[in-house]
């Protein structure tokens, strides 16, 4: 029988090891160039400053998520659920009509949904082919 590689004790980790690292990344670039972004994108400086304060303190809360430090199930869940909520949030600021995005202003928020959306979905599916493998072994 061939085990699921989301199944992999290793997959997790790896997976909020991703999400650390592009939430790092993206929160240092919001926080050293927020005045630039903010005159790229037509989103207020502040809103750029405030999310990359965020996104480098949720950065460390994944990593240590990736180093195996209580990665409980439910915690990589609520990780998911907050990426789909930082996703939907991205679409309602890129379409609400609230501000006036520039076109990379749309693009910058719709590149941080797809990303988001892809690690909840590899983090849901490393959390139910976990859930599978266990109820296997108990089996």
């Amino acid at each position: 029988m061939t085990s699921s590689p989301f199944a992999s004790p290793r997959f997790l980790p790896r997976v909020m090891a991703l999400d650390a690292a592009s939430c790092g990344a993206t929160g240092a670039l919001q926080l050293a160039a927020a005045g630039p972004l903010a005159a790229l994108t037509g989103l207020p400086q502040a809103l750029l400053s405030g999310t990359g304060v965020f996104l480098l303190a949720y950065a460390l809360v994944a990593a240590w998520l990736a180093r195996g430090q209580g990665a409980h199930p439910t915690l990589i869940g609520l990780v998911a659920l907050g990426n789909l909520a930082w996703a939907v949030g991205c679409v309602a600021l890129a379409t609400g009509g609230w501000m006036t995005l520039t076109g990379w202003g749309v693009v910058w928020l719709a590149l941080q949904a797809v990303v988001v959306v892809l690690l909840a979905d590899l983090q849901w599916m490393g959390l139910r082919a976990t859930r599978g493998a266990v109820r296997l072994a108990a089996a």
